[in-house]
């Protein structure tokens, strides 16, 4: 690993041009620009499309099994960035995973304000699975709020009745709204990408008039995570959401749910993003895969039986009705 490439990168993002609680308009166009600026490699496809009424993106890359799918939600704190700026991330995780991702472009902050992020997300999940996909073949993967709506959307799956998906990947996810964790403080000075108070904004304009900063389906920090499938939990040291990683793990394991934390060091926020001149970038996304790879075996192999809960192994859908 390497300290100069961990110094390059941080210089880089303390003087990007994105201010994450900045005027909406601005911050959705900087972002864009900055996520897009680099063109997509020739072998990766997009394919935009729907999914229970929800605009998706399917990144596909060679070599990939389309039975398989990584239902991928995009970060940027609620009102900021897309299934399409989220191509570049989705299809290296796609790469490596061997597995087609199919990003969400949920419905944004403040125009959309909670629980519409999550409504989208079960939407497309269920559509998948009334296209025959088995809940045994998806996995969530999720980045930055992303991460934090992969868990939300884990916990009203489950309150739904549907099967599980077979695993969940979260990097750096923004899991408490209340931006209460320690590390919103120690790590400030360290944090080249976010600060406390951009991130507040943007869960007033998440939560609108009406919602707790501490309803479990828009900080999933303080859910009963109880009954969700195998979690990975992936942060770098230098983010002011460590804390939020750490707890959400913490959480997990105490509601007896089979999670890794993984923490990187001396790394920011999202750091996986920046594969082509990080090394631990490109590791944790090997590891991720990795993971992902497992469970969906392991989901594959217990298929033609029952889980637990005594939903169908081979993800065929009890029912059941989406959440209001």
């Amino acid at each position: 690993m390497s300290e100069q490439q961990r110094r390059d990168l941080d210089e880089m993002l303390r003087h990007a041009p994105l201010d994450v609680g900045g005027d909406v308009a601005e911050a959705r166009a900087v972002f864009h620009e900055m996520m897009t600026s680099i063109a997509l490699p020739p072998d990766v496809t997009t394919t935009p499309g729907q999914l229970g009424g929800v605009p998706v993106v399917t990144v596909e890359t060679p070599g990939c099994d389309p039975s398989r799918v990584l239902l991928y939600l995009h970060g940027g704190a609620y009102a900021i960035g897309s299934a399409a700026d989220a191509a570049s991330l989705a299809a290296d995780v796609s790469r490596r995973s061997g597995a087609r991702a199919v990003c969400v472009d949920y419905r944004l902050a403040p125009e959309n304000p909670f629980p519409a992020a999550v409504e989208d997300a079960v939407a497309a999940y269920w559509e998948l699975l009334d296209q025959g996909v088995p809940a045994a073949r998806i996995a969530l993967v999720g980045e930055s709020a992303g991460g934090g709506l992969a868990v939300a959307t884990l916990v009203a799956l489950r309150d739904a009745g549907l099967p599980r998906p077979s695993s969940a990947a979260v990097f750096s996810p923004w899991a408490d709204l209340t931006v209460s964790g320690a590390s919103a403080t120690s790590k400030a000075a360290l944090d080249p990408a976010l600060t406390p108070q951009a991130l507040r904004t943007r869960a007033a304009d998440y939560l609108g008039a009406t919602a707790a900063a501490t309803d479990p389906l828009a900080s999933p920090l303080f859910a009963d995570l109880t009954g969700l499938p195998p979690l990975l939990v992936q942060v770098g040291s230098h983010e002011i959401l460590l804390d939020d990683a750490v707890r959400l793990a913490a959480r997990a394991a105490a509601d007896d749910v089979r999670v890794q934390l993984q923490v990187w060091p001396q790394v920011p926020h999202v750091f996986q993003s920046f594969a082509v001149m990080l090394d631990e970038a490109d590791e944790a996304l090997d590891a991720a895969a990795d993971f992902t790879r497992a469970h969906w075996s392991a989901a594959e192999k217990a298929a033609g039986g029952k889980a637990a809960d005594g939903t169908a192994a081979d993800g065929t859908a009890p029912d059941a009705a989406l959440p209001s």
